[in-house]
């Protein structure tokens, strides 16, 4: 694990020189490239950094204790140490997890979209709340709302809404949020005081990528049939090369 770590260390040094390089902040492309590389680096060398301070308060505390006569200093670096000590066996917990393999879609933006299910108008103010409560908690994370299509119900529900949110590692913490949300409690639309079961479904969709489609017409075979009516083709790739 260590030497991972310094591996990880010695290309966070490498990336933060290319950021300072003036012909790196002219390419725009690579330099976004090289900040996103640093975002992701960045907490696993703060981490590793507070682990070797850690290590070397150890060893000033052992030093210490070997050294020193007086009781009430030896005390002193007895709890120096034994803090150091679990510290040390934190850290290396929180670097065990901050090296896991990470899902490539996880700094992704996302297309959220909520659907009222059972409970008709209660469902649909249901889901008014779970988009106001998305919003709010994209407002703390510091992302960005944007509305793509709404489907009112007339008194503050939706049927349905569907809405982007961008920032830093949107899909990694919002990817879990996909599937069916249910409350129970008396609806502003029941008179009676009876608890209702409302669902709502809600989807996390990573923002799809651009991706540029060139068509060789080389590859492409025209197939002509005539009938009764105009004359129509079909255009079909040889070898089943690709389909369009």
């Amino acid at each position: 694990m260590f030497d991972r770590l310094d591996d990880i260390l010695i290309r966070y040094e490498q990336v933060m020189e290319e950021l300072n390089d003036p012909e790196v902040v002219g390419n725009q492309e690579h330099f976004r490239k090289l900040m996103k590389e640093q975002t992701e680096l960045a907490p696993i060398v703060d981490k590793y950094t507070e682990y070797k301070q850690e290590k070397q308060n150890e060893q000033d505390s052992l030093e210490l204790l070997e050294a020193e006569n007086d009781e009430e200093m030896r005390e002193l670096a007895k709890e120096e140490l034994a803090a150091a000590k679990d510290n040390i066996e934190r850290i290396e917990k929180e670097l065990k997890v901050l090296l896991l393999p990470k899902d490539p879609m996880d700094e992704k933006n996302v297309i959220v979209e909520i659907r009222a299910g059972a409970g008709g108008d209660e469902a649909a103010l249901f889901a008014a709340d779970l988009f106001r409560m998305y919003n709010k908690y994209a407002e703390s994370q510091h992302w960005k709302v944007e509305m793509m299509s709404a489907n009112e119900n007339g008194i503050g529900g939706f049927k349905e809404v569907v809405f982007m949110i961008s920032g830093s590692s949107v899909y990694s913490k919002m990817k879990y949020e996909s599937g069916v949300h249910r409350v129970q409690r008396v609806p502003e639309t029941e008179s009676g005081g009876r608890i209702h079961t409302s669902t709502v479904t809600v989807a996390i969709m990573p923002e799809a990528e651009d991706v540029d489609v060139k068509l060789d017409m080389n590859d492409v075979r025209i197939d002509v049939f005539r009938a009764s009516g105009n004359a129509s083709a079909i255009l079909t790739p040889p070898n089943n090369r690709a389909a369009y």
